[in-house]
């Protein structure tokens, strides 16, 4: 019987259909009930229960302090049967005032700093709620929002808060789900309430309408953000964009001209100290030559101070080096990527997302007041028993003392509803008196009118926008630019202009020599050493050229498929080793090898040549790459290989080749190109190309010679135009073909 049971349990599945079910479902859940936030309270469930928990627990501002470890147990307990550290985590950052623009969460101990501490265990630490989490929540037990059962059945938790304020656009949100992800910067309420109320009177505006009251975000840490007013337009349209943001500093003079920089805010979401130990890093590896050194002056308020080399050093150089080497400036990737109404998830533009929560609140308000005006007529009913019980008081006291019925008796006799009877009966003697019934009557005109003010409310439309727009502007006045918390932190900045850069700016000048191998292997050793001497490579490898050259040189790299590549010659590893291979620097093709070396030099000119002896002359200004994959300038034919690029240093070019057949020519005769495969420079047959030189025609040619370098001053043997074969090479001439090699 037991073996029947478990093949009942077998189920044949097919593995790819059951595998796609399942990683939907867990993506779904990730998306919706983690990762991203609602558009309407711009809160993710962690958040919303966390909330919920608070205000079950009473921890309004009012209200005294309760340890987060209670909440956090609660939190978990009913709501969210996760990690209590995640739920942690995200109380903690609630009462950030550096993560979160508006806290939700006040809290009392330690709840981490801008330096990247984190916060005290929870057992140590406390919290309740804030003014602003209390807006959020303002309603919640009017009907003006829709609950649902928890986990486990037991409670009743909201689906959303009613969110009296905009929490997804002034404090932001980031989360990463399973295939999106979403990254919504801070906003000023102020900016966000006018939004509204613009929206409000204009229904078809434009988003660039809306811009010019929600100018762009406010981060809590402040700083500078640089953005053209175009780029903010168009994030806000496609609800992605970049925002840059600078730190905010100060020049501080010091007397006799000499000055510090002080930095006073920092990019949001940077950690201080980090940022710090970065600066510390660069100065130790002489990469900030006009800066001597960093300090952190910092008590409640940023303030690092950085002391330049010398009192002529210009600070705003100096800073703009700082902003490219260091997180002084940040880019903010704006991805506003939310859940819809609909519980659809949607990168929604300003002006819908807006929208969505101008519809919540309209939502909330005719909620709000259908539950209001349901109390008040159930208070009327009652209010309208109580007062024909004053009118015939003395019938109602004889029907309750001789009445067997008494209720039914009052219900038949006065057509009073079971409401209102039992009302009556329940009436304490105390209440008979005449003040109560004047008050009665008060309270019931009162009600009255509030019950015909409610009525026409949900009847018109007009009027409950009315009716929102107050209580944005109410918002305001609580949480706007007028209060301390709601001034705006982050200022904004004009595009900076383009600073030219030196590298002497950003390296310490200093000779190195540069060595590069056969195998492809390169390193640098300080000072200048002899080219004449003899270097170490590993057994298989062996020396390709040696340049001098200064750290803040670029270097020019010229391979075998006809491109140049460009790295800086600070980069180059030092050291005693081997160094490391060339590729990891630039994209070197697999079957392709460097050819030649030099250091860069504004206004030179050179010739390019492969190894069947095509080629043309090029500037320097078409020999620096942009990338790691170089730039193509030499075309070749097949079974061609690019094999020259020598720097011109007169006004003659003398080529020799396989056939020691040498050749000299005007070097007008070779045209200047920016790319393409030149002209033939030797003509050959069956042989190739093996060297070229350049020279000026009074100085002559030189080549290596037993015993030194000889000078051939007379040409005519060899004098020809290009694209000739040319004359045998000089008596003495290098068996290798080459003039030095």
């Amino acid at each position: 019987m037991e073996e029947i049971l478990e093949e009942e349990r077998i189920y044949d599945v097919k593995l790819k259909e059951e595998l796609s079910k399942r990683y939907l479902s867990y993506a779904m859940s990730t998306i919706v009930a983690r990762s991203l936030p609602d558009v309407r309270d711009g809160l993710k469930p962690v958040h919303r229960r966390l909330m919920y928990a608070m205000r079950q627990l009473k921890l309004d501002p009012k209200s005294g302090f309760k340890k987060c470890a209670r909440v956090v147990g609660d939190v978990i307990g009913k709501y969210h049967p996760h990690g209590d550290s995640a739920v942690y985590g995200a109380m903690v950052r609630l009462a950030q005032d550096f993560s979160v623009r508006y806290p939700l969460v006040d809290g009392q101990g330690n709840f981490g700093n801008v330096d990247g501490d984190g916060a005290a265990a929870m057992r140590y630490t406390e919290a309740r709620l804030t003014d602003f989490a209390i807006a959020l929540m303002e309603g919640l037990n009017e009907n003006s929002v829709d609950f649902m059962d928890t986990y486990d059945g037991e409670e009743q938790e909201p689906v959303v808060m009613p969110a009296a304020v905009p929490n997804l656009l002034c404090n932001g949100t980031s989360g990463i789900a399973v295939g999106m992800a979403t990254n919504i910067p801070p906003h000023n309420l102020g900016e966000v309430a006018d939004g509204l109320l613009y929206l409000i009177k204009n229904p078809e505006c434009e988003i660039k309408d809306l811009v010019r009251f929600v100018k762009g975000p406010d981060f809590p840490t402040g700083g500078l953000i640089i953005a053209d007013n175009k780029a903010i337009i168009d994030a806000y349209t496609h609800g992605k964009g970049y925002f840059r943001i600078r730190a905010k500093w100060e020049k501080e003079d010091l007397g006799h001209g000499q000055y510090q920089i002080v930095v006073t805010e920092i990019p949001y979401q940077v950690v201080k100290s980090k940022l710090i130990e970065k600066i510390a890093q660069l100065l130790e590896d002489k990469k900030l030559p006009l800066l001597v050194d960093v300090r952190d002056e910092s008590a409640q308020d940023i303030r690092i101070v950085l002391e330049p080399k010398n009192r002529s050093v210009d600070a705003t150089l100096l800073m703009e080096h700082l902003f490219k080497q260091t997180e002084l400036e940040t880019r903010f990737a704006m991805n506003m990527n939310v859940l819809s109404s609909d519980g659809v998830p949607k990168v929604m533009s300003l002006k819908e997302v807006l929208k969505e929560y101008l519809d919540h609140r309209h939502k909330v308000l005719v909620r709000r007041s259908q539950y209001r005006l349901q109390k008040i007529m159930a208070r009327l009913e009652i209010l309208s028993g109580y007062l024909v019980a004053y009118l015939n008081l003395d019938e109602v006291i004889r029907i309750i003392r001789e009445e067997e019925d008494s209720k039914a008796c009052l219900m038949k006799t006065f057509e009073l509803t079971d409401n209102q009877a039992e009302a009556i009966l329940n009436m304490k003697l105390r209440n008979l008196r005449k003040l109560e019934e004047e008050e009665i009557r008060a309270e019931f005109d009162e009600l009255t009118e509030e019950k015909n003010a409610l009525e026409t409310l949900l009847q018109s439309e007009d009027l409950r926008l009315e009716k929102l727009a107050e209580e944005f502007n109410q918002m305001k006045e609580k949480f706007g630019k007028k209060t301390p918390l709601g001034r705006r932190k982050s200022q904004f900045a004009d595009m900076p202009e383009d600073v030219d850069m030196p590298i002497e700016v950003m390296v310490e000048k200093e000779p190195i020599t540069v060595i590069l191998s056969q195998k492809g292997w390169i390193r640098s050793m300080k000072g200048y050493i002899p080219l004449t001497d003899e270097f170490k490579f590993k057994e298989d490898d062996s020396l390709l050229t040696v340049i001098h050259a200064y750290t803040t040189d670029k270097i020019i790299l010229f391979d075998t498929a006809g491109k140049f590549f460009n790295i800086n010659a600070s980069e180059i590893p030092s050291g005693r080793g081997f160094g490391q291979p060339v590729r990891l620097m630039v994209d070197l093709g697999v079957q392709d090898n460097v050819c030649s070396m030099f250091v860069f030099e504004k206004g030179a000119k050179y010739i390019v040549s492969s190894d069947y002896g095509h080629g043309f002359v090029i500037d320097e200004s078409h020999i620096i790459a942009q990338t790691r994959n170089g730039r193509k300038i030499l075309n070749l034919a097949e079974g061609e290989v690019a094999q020259f690029c020598k720097k011109i240093e007169g006004d003659m070019v003398a080529v020799v080749g396989e056939n020691r057949k040498l050749l000299i020519f005007k070097l007008e005769e070779i045209p200047s190109m920016a790319r393409g495969r030149g002209v033939l420079l030797q003509k050959y047959q069956g042989c190739k190309m093996c060297d070229i030189q350049t020279f000026k025609e009074e100085e002559g040619f030189c080549y290596n010679r037993s015993g030194g370098i000889a000078n051939e001053k007379e040409l005519l043997t060899w004098l020809g135009h290009r694209a000739q074969v040319g004359r045998l090479v000089p008596f003495g001439f290098p068996k290798t073909n080459k003039f030095f090699k």
